[in-house]
């Protein structure tokens, strides 16, 4: 038993979950131990520094998501075989997608309603410059910036800027032209399904990367932030925002195991890796291959994973959305601006149709808080007030929507299968 035990262990430590965790750690431990004893513009200098192991690592990542998400789509769609069968899966995914994702937006308004974090709240030394950067962006969040952006106008830009909901558009018109052409195109076909084979073969290659970018990651962060300072300024509205994700968590693995049973828990078992992942490096892209392969590996059909997950990654942000929510109305009591219950639910509303289509940008939850923050005149400045602690509260939220889309993607394969 305990020669197993040791095995066990062993096995662990060796697997690129053991070793995220133990380079989240001693990223840590190297970033609080720089903080304390080195000059902060020395610590500026070396955050800028360690952080490129996580620019590299998500870079790597990226540079594979585009020839993923295309053929795996496109092979999907063509497999699936008709515009019905399409419209059907889609219409579970995207049923699904608006109602986990209304969910989530009401835990955070739930949360924020009840448990008031900004209320009182004084802080002082607020960086309002290093909030430009969001605020910059706001100006182009519109409806009408939206719709366009929903739409590629070249597949080749839409690629080279990793647009996800643009390629996953783009390549549904492809699919569905595919499977409408039948026999004629099957050696295209053929030769997308082995182009994505290689792709997720790079997969394996680019993960054993995972440890050394989130330990650039982790030694970044705590290099020039002080923790002990940031538990104490910002330990309310963290603890509130913790138990709100919390709560998000045992909503969303109750209903896997409503859905699933038993297997729930082989799927907890197997995303542990890409949910390990999303919480070092903030990035729940960073993760889209590896999900793909587990997912697979899981037993859902390599059409139902190849159609699903591009689409959640554009749709389907759970950890994201209860930010949204509860980031906004943050704001808003720290300003002392009263909503009441209508505006807070049009809020919601606004956020639910804002908020689709935006992972690729850089700080995206920050830039829809912004731009909301503006529509509803709560002073769009107030997004300084979060940044210190935004990162670790991305940490969390990244995990989350890998969580969400497991599920998703899961339980929509469970349903297609019960269908055959």
């Amino acid at each position: 038993m305990q020669e197993v035990t040791e095995t066990k262990k062993q096995s662990f430590l060796s697997g690129l979950t053991g070793q995220i965790i133990i380079a989240m750690v001693l990223g840590a431990v190297l970033g609080i131990i720089l903080h304390n004893t080195i000059s902060p513009e020395a610590a500026q200098l070396f955050s800028g520094k360690i952080k490129m192991l996580a620019t590299i690592f998500i870079r790597l990542v990226q540079m594979i998501i585009s020839p993923l998400v295309f053929t795996t789509l496109v092979v999907g769609i063509a497999k699936l075989g008709d515009i019905k069968t399409v419209g059907r899966i889609g219409g579970k995914a995207i049923g699904w997608f608006f109602t986990a994702s209304f969910i989530s937006l009401l835990i955070g308004l739930f949360y924020v309603n009840v448990l008031q974090p900004g209320v009182g709240l004084k802080l002082e030394h607020v960086d309002m410059a290093a909030a430009s950067e969001v605020t910059g962006k706001t100006q182009n969040l519109s409806f009408d910036n939206f719709v366009e952006h929903i739409v590629p106008k070249s597949i080749v830009e839409a690629m080279a800027t990793n647009e996800i909901l643009q390629i996953v558009v783009f390549s549904i018109f492809f699919g569905l032209a595919a499977a409408s052409l039948g026999e004629t195109v099957k050696p295209i076909i053929g030769a997308f399904d082995k182009l994505s084979h290689i792709v997720l073969k790079m997969v394996n290659y680019v993960m054993k990367f995972a440890p050394i970018g989130v330990f650039g990651a982790i030694a970044g962060v705590f290099a020039i932030r002080d923790a002990e300072e940031l538990v104490i300024t910002y330990f309310k509205f963290f603890g509130s925002f913790l138990i709100g994700i919390s709560t998000l968590w045992v909503i969303l693995i109750l209903i896997g195991y409503i859905f699933l049973k038993g297997r729930m828990t082989e799927l907890l078992r197997r995303i542990t890796g890409p949910l390990a992942i999303a919480f070092g490096t903030t990035s729940s892209e960073a993760v889209f291959p590896k999900l793909t392969e587990e997912l697979e590996a899981f037993g859902v059909k390599d059409k139902i994973v190849s159609f699903m997950l591009p689409l959640g990654y554009s749709f389907n942000l759970d950890g994201s959305m209860m930010y949204m929510t509860f980031a906004s109305i943050f704001i808003a009591q720290f300003y002392n601006v009263h909503l009441d219950l209508g505006t807070q639910m049009a809020m919601l509303l606004v956020l639910m149709l804002t908020s689709k289509g935006i992972a690729g940008v850089p700080r995206a939850s920050l830039v829809v808080v912004a731009a909301t923050c503006g529509m509803f005149d709560i002073p769009i400045e107030g997004i300084a007030l979060i940044l210190p602690i935004d990162h670790f509260c991305d940490m969390f939220r990244s995990a989350t929507n890998v969580l969400g889309n497991a599920l998703a993607t899961s339980v929509v394969g469970q349903w297609e299968d019960n269908k055959e």
